[in-house]
């Protein structure tokens, strides 16, 4: 399975608002600019995201975007089905009567394992694993200065 732009896009944006989770809601054009993303890309997938449950919208003079559930309560699974569809690698997992030989397929039967492996992954990470998984990283990069 490889993911498209809007899987990765998608993940990082729920990211961002995972990691200002509690402060107010979050401007599109700074998570597109933190995140490096097209802020008219990035519209189309916070739509999706909405509509999905997992982001709220609010309008007007301090509207923005924010998580519409704790981090913890988000699994990565959620994101990358609510951007990408089904995680499945071939369309006969999800639905098996689209082939008729779906019953003596063996290279199905590895797809289905496939498509749980990956589902089982993806929900064994939630936004708060990834929040402090990204605290971490960013203390660890971060190069002191010293000056003489």
């Amino acid at each position: 399975m490889k993911l498209s732009t809007r899987g990765r896009y998608g993940t990082r944006a729920m990211l961002d608002l995972a990691m200002h989770n509690g402060e107010q809601p979050v401007l599109l054009k700074d998570i597109a600019k933190r995140q490096e993303i097209s802020e008219r890309y990035l519209e189309n997938i916070m739509r999706v995201l909405v509509s999905s449950g997992l982001v709220m919208s609010v309008q007007g003079r301090n509207g923005g975007f924010s998580l519409a559930k704790k981090p913890s309560d988000i699994k990565m699974s959620e994101i990358i089905q609510a951007v990408e569809g089904s995680m499945s690698p071939v369309s006969c997992v999800d639905n098996p009567k689209l082939c008729k030989r779906t019953t003596i397929c063996i290279t199905r039967d590895i797809w289905v394992k496939l498509k749980k492996a990956i589902v089982d992954v993806l929900d064994s990470v939630t936004l708060a694993d990834m929040v402090k998984t990204q605290k971490e990283k960013l203390k660890e990069t971060k190069i002191e200065m010293y000056h003489i």
